[in-house]
């Protein structure tokens, strides 16, 4: 069963990882694809082996011009269904070993590009009777760690900006959701290159209640659900995809089945 057979999809930082697969999982249950990112050479290979659903666009999210190009090119295939909002950049470091110029480089990518895109999907989706917009947090999003200031700001940003455009479009039949995703085996966790998690890649999470790291296909899984009319009556809400990470640590000392 094609579980979004007619839709329209933008999905961004779609050239790779996470994104590219759920551009692939999209198109194989019947949407049709706008890919959107800054890696030319890879967004525009994925397309042409997607088939002639899937249409690559270069958009840097943080301009709006880039955006009115991407609902374009998305209209032009039908009316726009689904944004899923996933690029995203990670800096590491202490804030006292940070500037402004890092701080918002990060924000300029995760929390405006998010919001650029609601805003831009607004009146495609009116015209289409309602739709969903999906944007992928971070278990980083409900907690922090040190290193990382910017990029939790971002992602607890992107949840607390998602609750208020799901209250604001409801009435038009338009959802907007949050994804948090827990430690995913890409690019930002060191897959580069490799097709499979190692042993060493999943010991971080021997102590989760799912010892060992998630796949890029279970956050895919997750966006489907929500891009479906499966969800029809899910908005505001945060969905996560994080081997049980935020429900706690399984601790050696205490007992255990």
């Amino acid at each position: 069963m094609s579980r979004l057979a007619g839709k329209v999809a933008i999905i961004t930082g779609a050239a790779r990882g996470m994104g590219a697969v759920t551009a692939k999982l999209f198109v194989e249950q019947g949407a049709s694809v706008v890919i959107a990112d800054i890696i030319d050479d890879a967004g525009e290979t994925l397309a042409a082996s997607l088939g002639d659903r899937a249409h690559y666009v270069h958009a840097d999210i943080s301009k709006e011009s880039d955006w009115q190009n991407l609902i374009h090119k998305a209209e032009s295939l039908g009316p726009l269904n689904v944004l899923v909002n996933n690029a995203a950049i990670l800096h590491v470091a202490a804030i006292a070993d940070s500037d402004a110029a890092d701080y918002m480089r990060v924000i300029n990518i995760n929390q405006l590009g998010t919001y650029l895109g609601i805003r831009a999907a607004i009146e495609p989706m009116k015209k289409a009777g309602g739709g969903s917009i999906i944007n992928i947090s971070s278990i980083d999003g409900l907690q922090a760690k040190n290193g990382l200031s910017a990029y939790v700001s971002s992602k607890w940003a992107v949840r607390g900006l998602s609750k208020s455009a799901a209250i604001e479009l409801g009435p038009y039949n338009i959802r907007v959701n949050t994804v948090h995703p827990g430690g995913i085996f890409t690019a930002m966790h060191g897959a580069e290159g490799k097709t499979e998690p190692s042993d060493e890649d999943n010991a971080f999470y021997v102590n989760h209640a799912l010892p060992r790291v998630g796949l890029p296909q279970e956050v895919a899984n997750m966006s489907l659900f929500l891009a479906s009319d499966e969800s029809s009556y899910s908005t505001g809400a945060e969905f996560l995809v994080d081997g049980g990470w935020q429900a706690g640590m399984r601790l050696s000392m205490l007992p255990s089945s």
